[in-house]
């Protein structure tokens, strides 16, 4: 796709890297037939490829308008269009680049500022535990839109004690040590009967994804760097980082991309990034070790793979198959495997209509098969899917942790 940049945009870093991406584009179109909001609304303009056409008016210098954020505010950056697209277009870059410059060229209404202001200070933030903790508490008494948004208490269970010669480190995250803490101390616990350490660096927090994705690009890399600066000193020590919120792990993987140009972090992150591994990419060999040490409960499983795994990580079939090797009796839903849930960050809040739409018809494909349990890869699929159904929705580890047999039964 041929651009003329604008002079504004001509020697930019964002001008110039958007210009990269957007040749690679030849409008073929195949990238339409799997964008989720493209399938629901049947306007070009709510498609990737329409998407592209209007930060390319902006980069060659048409002024953007409220409709043209409101198309990219729609785009749930679920990256389906990459898995999708025979050119390699990096979308996902290239929309962060246009909503910048969108958003820097038009103001948003006071409440919708606010909104995004509340969402992109509040989750990251140490009050977010304290405030779950007071939602929890009253949760029967809140209106039904929020109370889907708090889940109900979990108990986290016991963290391993055991030291291991492997070590790993794994990030916390954000909200799901306030949401779901059991997730974090189920995969200490797989891990520990791996022959594993986890190891928590505790001035790590919030990957960085919530403030980027809000468009609050320079927010997001100090939180970037905050993580890097708290995992740097056991970087020699420790064999990977794990990550077990398919959203941050996509994130972390992309530190390396979106640190390139600072002179301080450049190269740390490249290996922070070399280093991040998703929990199901240990999988083939945690087979291995868990072998004797699991007993598969019976029971119908569906799985839905979040975005950010099979799309942003490009990682499919790892979770289902290798489970199947220990047992479990898990598939993904006969249709639509690869669309979104409608979950995507804080797209749900924002975004309510079309995410409970998506939602649905989700949990449609879902519960075809009639499963028992819904298990997926990401905090906030999880709790997005729940919302819409009376069937336990999992992380996969926590089943996985539920089948570890005590040491002490082990023959």
């Amino acid at each position: 796709m041929q651009t003329h940049l604008a002079p504004e945009f001509r020697n930019s870093a964002d001008g110039l890297a958007a210009e990269a991406i957007l040749r690679k584009c030849v409008h073929c179109g195949f990238c339409t037939a799997t964008c989720p909001t493209y399938q629901l609304l049947g306007d070009e303009l709510d498609g990737p490829r329409g998407r592209i056409y209007l930060i390319k008016q902006v980069l060659e210098g048409e002024a953007p308008t409220r409709k043209t954020q409101m198309h990219l505010d729609r785009c749930l950056t679920c990256r389906n269009c990459e898995t999708t697209c025979p050119s390699g277009v990096q979308y996902g870059h290239l929309v962060d680049i246009g909503r910048k410059l969108v958003d820097e060229r038009v103001p948003r209404p006071a409440g919708e500022k606010a909104l995004r202001w509340a969402l992109k200070e509040g989750l990251p933030s140490p009050l977010f535990a304290p405030a779950m903790k007071i939602g929890q508490a009253v949760r029967g008494l809140l209106p039904a839109g929020l109370q889907a948004k708090v889940p109900a208490a979990q108990a986290a269970g016991h963290w391993p004690q055991r030291e291991h010669p492997r070590k790993m480190l794994m990030l916390e995250g954000c909200v799901q040590p306030a949401m779901m803490p059991n997730i974090n101390a189920a995969t200490a616990r797989v891990l520990d009967a791996a022959g594993i350490q986890t190891l928590i660096a505790p001035k790590a927090g919030c990957c960085g994804a919530v403030k980027f994705h809000l468009n609050d690009q320079d927010g997001g890399r100090a939180e970037m760097r905050r993580n890097i600066d708290a995992w740097w000193p056991l970087v020699d020590s420790i064999e990977a980082i794990v990550m077990n919120a398919s959203g941050c792990g996509v994130t972390v993987k992309e530190y390396g991309h979106h640190l390139k140009d600072d002179p301080v972090y450049a190269a740390k992150a490249a290996r922070i990034s070399a280093l991040t591994r998703d929990l199901s990419e240990l999988m083939p060999e945690l087979v291995g070790e868990l072998q004797g040490k699991v007993r598969a409960q019976p029971g119908r499983v569906v799985f839905h793979p979040p975005c950010t795994l099979q799309h942003g990580q490009q990682l499919r079939g790892g979770v289902e198959t290798l489970m199947g090797a220990l047992g479990f009796e898990i598939k993904l839903a006969g249709s639509e495997s690869h669309l979104c849930c409608g979950s995507a960050g804080t797209y749900s809040v924002l975004n309510p209509e079309i995410a409970t739409q998506l939602r649905d018809r989700k949990l449609g494909h879902l519960q075809a098969s009639a499963p028992e349990v819904i298990v997926s890869a990401n905090i906030g699929c999880i709790t997005h899917l729940q919302s819409g159904t009376a069937t336990p929705v999992r992380h996969w580890v926590e089943l996985l942790d539920q089948a570890l047999v005590p040491a002490s039964a082990i023959k």
